[in-house]
């Protein structure tokens, strides 16, 4: 039995909704703050990270509480792997950025 997909008709023009817009940009709010959320983490100032926050990094699996302490997941690694990386064009992170 062979199953065949049909691509489903698509609308030309769709518009986001306001819902997910406001996602969107709450998403790329917390992606602007994960490297200094993780610089935090670091030196130890955990306590200076909002607990909202910290509440939504570990919902999207980028931070994991591990015996009481915060760490990186492996998604939350490369997302700062990405964002090292899309610095100034033609500016190569460094490796002070590298340890992370």
């Amino acid at each position: 039995m062979t199953l065949r997909l049909r691509a489903s008709p698509s609308k030309s023009k769709s518009v986001p909704t306001a819902a997910s817009v406001a996602a969107a940009l709450r998403l790329e709010a917390l992606r602007d703050a994960l490297l200094p959320t993780v610089d935090l983490l670091k030196r130890r100032r955990a306590a200076e990270i909002p607990p909202a926050r910290i509440d939504e990094y570990v919902t999207l699996n980028w931070l994991e509480w591990n015996g009481g302490s915060l760490r990186l997941t492996i998604t939350g690694d490369n997302i700062c792997r990405q964002l090292k990386g899309r610095g100034p064009i033609g500016v190569e992170p460094s490796a002070e950025d590298a340890e992370l």
